[in-house]
C-alpha cells in the first residue's frame, strides 16, 4: 500500500477515509478504494545531492514541484509540501532516471519536467524564463520582468524569486537586483563561482562593451567573454553605455533600468 506519512495532523483525513469506505464497502473493496483516492492526492520525493548539498525533491505526474535543502527531517518536508501543496507525499518510486538528471545538477544544463500548474500566469512566466537562463550568466531583476512581457515588474519579480519553489531547477540565483547587483547569501555567490561567474566583477562592472561591434552586453553573456582585454569598455549601467553610443546586444538583449 502507498501510504503517505503518518503525521498527527495527516492521520485524521486519513482515518476518516478509512471509516467511509469501511462502511460502503466491503474490507477488500475498502482497502482498493482508499489506496486509490490517497494515490491522486500523493506525490512522490526522494533525496539527492546536489550543488547545495542533499535536497529533497518531490515530483507528481506532470514533473517537479519542489526542491529544498535537507536540513529537516522527512516528515518535516512532508508537512511543508502538504502545507504548500495541499497534497501528501510519500517515497518515490520509479524515478530513478528523474533522480538521476536532478543530480546531474552540478554539471551542464539538465533538461527536467516542471509543474508549475500551481503558479499563476505572472509567475509561471517568470519562472520559465529564469529556466532559460544559462549556466555561468547572470541576469537582473529588470531584464526577467522584460523578457517575461512584464516590463516596470521588477520588484514583483523578486518576490517570485523569493518564493521560487524549485531553486536550482529554476536558477534563482543568477537573478541579481538591478543596478547594484548584490549578493545576498553565500550560497548563492558560492553557486556563481562554481558555474563560472565572478559576482566581485559583476558587482563592480555588470556590463561590458566594445568598440569593435560598438555593442553593450551584460558581463556574463557568452559574447561578452569573447572581448579582447584591450577592447572592453565597463559600464555600470546600460544607460550609460548607452549614453556613449552602444546598441543592446541581441542576444543577452540587456535592458535599460526604470
Amino acid at each position: 500500500m502507498n501510504e503517505p506519512f503518518a503525521l498527527n495532523d495527516a492521520e485524521r483525513p486519513v482515518a476518516t477515509l478509512r471509516e467511509t469506505a469501511a462502511r460502503i464497502a466491503s474490507p477488500r473493496e475498502s482497502a482498493v478504494l482508499v489506496d486509490g483516492v490517497l494515490d491522486e492526492v500523493t506525490d512522490s520525493f526522494f533525496g539527492v545531492e546536489s550543488p547545495l548539498g542533499m535536497v529533497y525533491v518531490a515530483a507528481g505526474p506532470g514533473g517537479v514541484r519542489y526542491l529544498a535543502p535537507a536540513t529537516s527531517d522527512e516528515e518535516e518536508f512532508a508537512r511543508c509540501y502538504r502545507e504548500r501543496f495541499g497534497r501528501f507525499i510519500s517515497p518515490a518510486r520509479g524515478l530513478a532516471d528523474l533522480a538521476e538528471r536532478v543530480a546531474a545538477l552540478g554539471g551542464e544544463r539538465v533538461e527536467v519536467a516542471l509543474d508549475l500548474s500551481r503558479a499563476t500566469p505572472f509567475q509561471r512566466r517568470v519562472l520559465e524564463t529564469v529556466k532559460g537562463i544559462a549556466r555561468g550568466e547572470v541576469r537582473p531583476y529588470v531584464w526577467v520582468a522584460s523578457e517575461a512581457a512584464f516590463p516596470g515588474a521588477s520588484r514583483a519579480v523578486g518576490n517570485v524569486m523569493a518564493n521560487n519553489p524549485i531553486p536550482l531547477l529554476v536558477p534563482c540565483h543568477r537573478v541579481v537586483r538591478n543596478g547594484s547587483y548584490a549578493f545576498g547569501t553565500g550560497e548563492k555567490v558560492r553557486l556563481l563561482r562554481l558555474e563560472g561567474a565572478s559576482p566581485e566583477e559583476i558587482s563592480g562592472s555588470p556590463y561590458l562593451a566594445t568598440p569593435t561591434t560598438g555593442v553593450v552586453c551584460h558581463a556574463t553573456c557568452r559574447n561578452a567573454r569573447r572581448i579582447r582585454p584591450e577592447s572592453r569598455r565597463l559600464f555600470r549601467s546600460v544607460k550609460g553605455a548607452a549614453d556613449a553610443g552602444y546598441r543592446p546586444c541581441k542576444v543577452c538583449r540587456p535592458v535599460v533600468a526604470a
